[in-house]
């Protein structure tokens, strides 16, 4: 997980000077025992800020002990100038909270009024051109604001991932898919650096590793990982040379950067040329938190990599892709789970999903080349995907897409996928989603989302929301229950 950022937190008290700052104190040390108590790791900042240089002392505690997300705690009203202060100048996320009362007799003296002093944090927040993360509701006792510290730290995990991110291409994005093709001056304007390069400069770094030392431990990696499912192996020395193609192009070029990801162009004269598909090899950097997407899907990768941050699980990228037949849905779905046709659909790409979210992956070639490029003959430059059922349980679906007029745009609905055999090829998974058809219709399809989707295994639609949300997304699409209308849906239909 080297490729995703470590959140290391800090809280910062903050104390209007006609309150008594003990009672923000207390709720500070209170709070981060509450939380090292489950667990967490926080740094408790001991200057409580009173004043705006209190705030710039704070501020330099903070860089010191290293805290790249901050909790800015008002342990009572606070000083709405000298917190928000804070607030801008930190370079980092940010979510304030307040204390709640905690009993009856602190009322007679000593009582807080942080839920007033929250008003005014917000208000002030604004005026400062600051987006913070602020809670559903932010206010609460040391124990409920450690929940929503959990919350906090996969959006704050996303911020931190994407302002030091590069997505690494080569392309041409594919004219066959002009949907792929975005404007990347959105990415730019979230801080995300984006080096776009040729097939022909990978081709060049891919022969340059030939007979690199390395290809036997990668190989002896990928037999272990496979195991039964390595029905292909004469292929697998191309495909442990092209990993370490991507890999030490990704170390050579991230320059002032953290974190990479890819998007890569993949088909079909890559066949041709490298002699296999990438497929394969795009599972395996996913499942080093290091996604790459397919035919040069700037997008599908920002998107892939977002979920990584926020699951902290291999993600991958999906063809939103067809139907479910009405008779394996009445043989295996209706009746035993609580979804209509309509709600259904499976997901399928060639092969980039982990091994560990198929239920038993295996070593193929893709069938849809090989009509084209291998016609008349046994699979040789079509190897290299990893094919297999996706392993039923609950999943996020996700984008963040830029538009024509250089807007970002974003969808999150939660579902699962089922426990029934799909009877297909690739890495494929019969997905179900409460209100999928209205969603397709309305989301997908009236707001012009391409066909790729983000898979993230687990449901992380609260820290997805609220992570676009933060990153000033203003359109967050979700699919909505029956009785409330989508924005163009025809209420007589």
């Amino acid at each position: 997980m080297f490729n995703i950022p470590e959140v290391r937190l800090g809280v910062v008290a903050v104390s209007r000077d006609c309150f008594p700052i003990d009672l923000s104190e207390r709720r500070r040390a209170a709070l981060c025992e509450a939380y090292r108590k489950q667990g967490g790791q926080i740094v408790e900042i001991m200057t409580t800020i009173e004043n705006e240089n209190d705030a710039m002392k704070a501020l330099c505690e903070l860089k010191e002990a290293g805290c790249n997300a901050l909790v800015l705690f008002l342990g009572n009203f606070g000083p709405e100038t000298p917190e928000t202060l804070l607030a801008q100048k930190f370079d980092g996320p940010v979510m304030p909270v307040a204390a709640a009362e905690e009993f009856t007799e602190i009322l007679k003296s000593d009582r807080g009024d942080a839920y007033c002093g929250m008003l005014n944090c917000s208000y002030n927040l604004g005026i400062r051109n600051v987006r913070a993360y602020i809670p559903e509701y932010p206010v609460g006792t040391a124990e409920d604001i450690c929940k929503m510290i959990d919350d906090f730290i996969p959006v704050a995990r996303i911020i931190l991932g994407l302002k030091k991110l590069k997505v690494i291409a080569f392309g041409p994005r594919p004219n066959d898919f002009v949907a792929c093709n975005a404007p990347i001056k959105p990415l730019f304007d979230l801080g995300i650096a984006v080096e776009e390069n040729s097939e022909l400069d990978l081709l060049v770094a891919y022969e340059a590793h030939k007979d690199d030392p390395r290809i036997p431990e990668v190989m002896a990696d990928m037999e272990k990982e496979l195991g039964e499912g390595n029905k292909m192996p004469g292929i697998l020395p191309r495909l442990a040379q092209f990993e370490l193609t991507l890999l030490d192009w990704a170390q050579a070029h991230k320059g002032a950067s953290e974190y990479v990801a890819f998007a890569n162009k993949c088909w079909p004269a890559f066949e041709e040329k490298f002699g296999f598909v990438p497929c394969y090899v795009n599972s395996r950097l996913a499942s080093k938190m290091m996604p790459v997407s397919c035919e040069v899907d700037i997008y599908g990768a920002v998107t892939e990599y977002i979920i990584a941050c926020a699951t902290m699980v291999p993600p991958t990228l999906l063809d939103i892709n067809n139907t479910v037949p009405s008779d394996m849905f009445n043989a295996n779905i209706a009746g035993k789970y609580d979804y209509t046709l309509q709600d259904t659909f499976m997901g399928f790409h060639c092969g980039n999903t982990p091994a560990c979210h198929l239920v038993k992956p295996e070593m193929k070639y893709q069938l849809i080349m090989k009509r084209s490029l291998e016609p008349d003959s046994e699979p040789d430059i079509t190897r290299g995907t990893l094919e297999g059922d996706i392993r039923p349980g609950d999943i996020t679906f996700f984008r963040l897409q830029g538009a024509a007029d250089c807007s970002l745009h974003s969808y999150v609905a939660q579902g699962e996928v089922l426990p029934v055999a799909t009877q297909s090829f690739g890495g494929i998974g019969i997905f179900a989603i409460s209100e999928m058809g209205r969603f397709y219709r309305h989301v997908l399809v009236a707001k012009r989302y391409p066909h790729h989707g983000g898979v993230a295994f687990g449901k992380v639609g609260k820290a997805l929301f609220s992570a676009m949300k933060l990153l000033g997304v203003e359109d967050v699409a979700f699919n909505q229950p029956k009785g409330m209308l989508y924005k163009d849906e025809n209420p007589f239909a």
